[in-house]
Formats: structure tokens, sequence, C-alpha cells
């Protein structure tokens, strides 16, 4: 399947029928002009939201955030799917470098806070080293330009769970400076960047931007 959503191991419980209509759903969003992403240059918009780090709620602010350092924002498509699986083990692999570069990474997606609680604190995906963020009316993926990607009934995650949006945001990670311009945006859908080149690539972005 395409990585442009859920790239990575097959997810327990799909079918081809369901990849294969997922692919041609992407197909077609992707060739719809409608929402463009916000670009380099651009101001990041604020938002704040119900968070989780390692399986504790808490409210995140993008503005508080900034006070520290830079921000990584990053948006995937659902918890417990393989390539945000990929994703987030890759940013909590990386959490001690982004540390050093004063840099704060934070995943959003229209998961609830409760799945977001468990997926936080999974010691194979994000595994406690940083928080995911609930959008859950996508809202927030909305400000920053992105579509969102309409899925199949009953479309399951790689823990036979239904995934609990009827859609879900594009992958596209935004690396912010401290004056709330973007630096750079690395998307799946128009650069064909794989899940582990977000984390890879924000990071390499992020640490020319150390103090």
């Amino acid at each position: 399947m395409s990585n442009l959503l859920f790239s990575g191991p097959i997810i327990q419980g799909e079918n081809i029928v369901k990849r294969l209509i997922v692919a041609a759903l992407l197909s077609s969003a992707i060739a719809l002009p409608a929402v463009a992403a916000l670009k380099q240059g651009e101001k990041a918009p604020d938002f704040s939201t119900k968070a989780s780090l390692a399986g504790k709620e808490f409210n995140f602010s993008l503005k508080d955030a900034l006070k520290k350092g830079p921000v990584v924002v990053y948006f995937y498509p659902a918890a417990f799917t393989g390539g945000c699986n990929i994703e987030a083990h890759t940013f909590a692999e990386n959490a001690d470098k982004f540390a050093a570069a004063h840099t704060t990474i934070i995943g959003v997606s229209k998961d609830s806070i409760s799945r977001l609680n468990a997926f936080s604190s999974d010691p194979a995906y994000c595994a406690g080293k940083f928080p995911v963020a609930s959008d859950p009316t996508g809202e927030i993926s909305k400000s920053f330009g992105l579509n969102n990607i309409k899925l199949p009934a009953g479309f399951k995650n790689t823990k036979g769970e239904e995934v609990e949006n009827a859609e879900v945001s594009e992958r596209t990670t935004f690396v912010i400076a401290q004056d709330s311009k973007i630096v750079a945006t690395l998307s799946s859908a128009d650069d064909k960047v794989t899940p582990t080149e977000h984390a890879e690539k924000s990071l390499e972005v992020a640490s020319h931007l150390k103090k």
C-alpha cells in the first residue's frame, strides 16, 4: 500500500479490497486541488487542545511550547496503524536529539484522548518520550491547510480495533521557529516523505535552529 497514509506492516484484519479502496481514495484526494498545506515562511496558527504524555492527559498550547524553543508539529492519520506506528517509534528514538536542539515534538491526530493515552505510553511507539494531541473535529489540521481522507467503514488498526474516525488527516510535518514562522513543511502526499523520514528530516531542520 502507498506510504501516503498507512504505510508499514499490513494492518490486522485488513483485506485486499479495503486496501484497494483506500489507495483509490488517496489517489482521488491527492488529485484534488482543494486545500494546500501551509508552506515555509507562513505563520503557524496557534492552537490549544488535550494531549497525552506517557498515558497522562494535559492541555497542550503551541504558544506556550514556542516560548521554550522550536516546535515540530506532525499530523498523522491514526494511532496504532502501520505507518503511524513507525513514525511515532522513530520520533521516540530521536527524542533526546530533539531535546538537545531545544525542540518540542507534538503529534496530532483525530484520535480520542483515551486512545492517545494508550498510544503515548506504549513502549513500542511513543514510549512516553513525547506527547500526542487530540484533534477530534479536525479543526487544527484544517487550520494548517491539510486535507482529510475518508476511510472505508470498519477500517481496523494493528490492534484489531476500528479506527475511530471516518476521516483522517494526511501525513504532514511542520517545523516551526519561535517566531511562529514555519521553516519547513514535509508532506507524504506532495513530497513522498516516508513515516521514518518525517522524524529524521524534521530533526535535521530543527538542529540548524539550535540556539
